[in-house]
Formats: structure tokens, C-alpha cells, sequence
């Protein structure tokens, strides 16, 4: 089983959160913008005190991880900022925090970042019970991960996709998107894009016509919806949510995501739907983005 439960119980007990944490986090932030900053993952329980912290010694792995940060534009960067790992028998947790820097709209560049940060504490406050949980005696496997990727980046659009694994009994995904108007440095959210409410029966409406085509045409894949052939499953998609999880793809198509579970059966995993522009024309604000 690796190490034993005794040396697991021996370092969480070390574990001191320091009560700084948020303005350590910010001073980071803040040098990045210098650029005097460079990161530092921590790694292992042993080091979950220093959890969200940086540092301007860099090892020579960690240079070549930098190295690989994506760059956005000319201007825009995304960084990951901490890093928390450990590895068990039973338990694992690999939690990445991403930090957006350069923005010249400093105002959404910190409300993102705290968010993230906000995000990676709970994703740590999360393993932390579970570790309780172990030390008392509880038996089981857990696993979590985070992380973040560029989804598109042009010219006029930033999309940073953010997701969370976790396995226990059965594993489950969940994504998150902030799409970021590069010209404006402002973030798009769905609402935003539409004249009224109406878009939400009308991306529904389509989704749901996606969803039986899909159905009809390939017999391996099934979604929850009315008139599908599932008489007896009780839960349907209905409508999404007005804020729904969303982004614009590099064809200038909006794309609307679900979490595994949400609209289908896990082994679907997370699925989304391009929606034609055609639909939606007449509840567009403009075409600026979806065109």
C-alpha cells in the first residue's frame, strides 16, 4: 500500500495553513506584474504548509516548466501560480492553481485570480477531509486532480478551460470556462451575448434536436431527453442554465458544455454542443463574437 497510515497521520498533523495565505498569494501576484516573479510548485504533504506560496528559486525542472507556459497574445499570460501534489496508496492529489497576469484591466485580472485561488483552496480543503477521514480509520480510494489549459486563443478571444477530477467509488469530471474578450479585457458570460431569456429555450430547443440525431445515428451513444426512446427514465434535460458552462470556438460558434453525469451517462463523459449561428441570430446582440 506505499506508506503506511502512520506517516500519512505524521504529516497531515504537520500541516499548518499559514493565516497570511491571502496576501502571500497577492504579493506573488504583484511581483509577477514586476516581473521580478517567478513560481515554485510545492510538492508532498510534508510541504502543504508552504500550499500557495511562490518563490524567486527556481529549479532547473521547474524552469523547464515555465518554459512551457502557454503565452496568450502579446500580451496576456497564463501561469500556473502553486502546485500541490501527494501520493498514496489510497490517496492522491494533484492540484494545480492558474493565474492570469498582464491584463491591462487589473480590476478582472484579480477577480479571476482570486477565484482560481479560492477554487484550489477548497480542491485542498476537500483532500485535507478526506486524509481526516483516513486517519480515523475510514478505508478507500480518492483521487483528485486540477488543472487548466488554453482552449482558444486568437486574435479577439481568450478561453481558459479549468477541470476537476475526481475518483472514488466511480470517478466524475467537471469543467469551468472563462472566455475573455481580448480587446476589451472584459469577460463574456452568456447572458451578455443575447437581446433577452429567450436564448435559453432556443439553445435547449437545439440541443435536445442534437441529441436525438445523435441518438438516432449512433446506437453507443444516449442522452436524458424526452422522446428518445427512454419512456422510463424519469429525469430529462430540460432547459440549461442561464449562466450556463459555455465558450466561443475558433470558428466563431458558441459552444455549450455539460459535466459527466449532467445530460448523459458517465461513460459519455462531459459533453458539449455546437450551436449553428443561424438559431441564435435573431436573439443576438451582434455578431462581434458568434458569427
Amino acid at each position: 500500500m506505499g506508506r503506511n497510515f502512520k506517516s500519512v497521520k505524521k504529516k497531515y498533523d504537520e500541516i499548518v495553513i499559514p493565516k497570511e495565505l491571502d496576501n502571500v498569494v497577492q504579493d506573488a501576484l504583484k511581483k509577477r506584474r514586476t516581473k521580478r516573479l517567478t513560481a515554485k510548485w510545492s510538492a508532498g504533504v510534508a510541504a502543504a504548509a508552504l500550499l500557495f506560496t511562490t518563490s524567486v528559486n527556481v529549479s532547473p525542472a521547474m524552469a523547464q516548466a515555465l518554459s512551457e507556459v502557454p503565452i496568450v497574445g502579446e500580451v496576456i499570460k497564463v501561469i500556473t501560480i502553486t502546485q500541490f501534489e501527494e501520493e498514496d496508496g489510497l490517496l492522491s492529489a494533484d492540484i494545480k492553481v492558474p493565474a492570469v497576469t498582464d491584463l491591462e484591466n487589473k480590476k478582472l485580472e484579480d477577480s479571476l485570480n482570486e477565484e482560481y485561488l479560492e477554487e484550489g483552496k477548497t480542491l485542498y480543503k476537500e483532500f485535507e477531509a478526506i486524509m481526516k477521514k483516513v486517519n480515523e480509520g475510514e478505508t478507500g480510494h480518492y483521487a483528485i486532480s486540477s488543472g487548466f489549459e488554453v482552449k482558444i486563443d486568437n486574435e479577439q478571444i481568450l478561453v481558459l478551460e479549468r477541470y476537476v477530477d475526481r475518483i472514488a467509488a466511480s470517478g466524475s469530471t467537471t469543467l469551468q470556462y472563462d472566455t475573455i474578450d481580448k480587446k476589451n479585457e472584459i469577460l463574456l458570460s452568456l447572458p451578455m451575448l443575447f437581446t433577452d431569456e429567450s436564448y435559453i429555450q432556443i439553445i435547449s430547443g437545439n440541443i435536445k434536436d442534437q441529441m436525438r440525431e445523435q441518438m438516432n445515428s449512433d446506437t453507443d451513444k444516449i442522452y436524458w431527453v424526452e422522446d428518445a426512446g427512454l419512456e422510463d427514465f424519469g429525469d430529462f434535460f430540460e432547459t440549461i442554465q442561464a449562466e450556463q458552462q459555455f465558450y466561443i470556438n475558433h470558428d466563431g460558434k458558441l459552444v455549450i458544455s455539460f459535466d459527466e453525469y449532467e445530460v448523459a451517462p458517465g461513460y459519455m463523459g462531459t459533453v458539449e454542443f455546437i450551436i449553428p449561428t443561424e438559431v441564435l441570430n435573431e436573439v443576438l446582440v451582434s455578431n462581434e463574437y458568434i458569427h
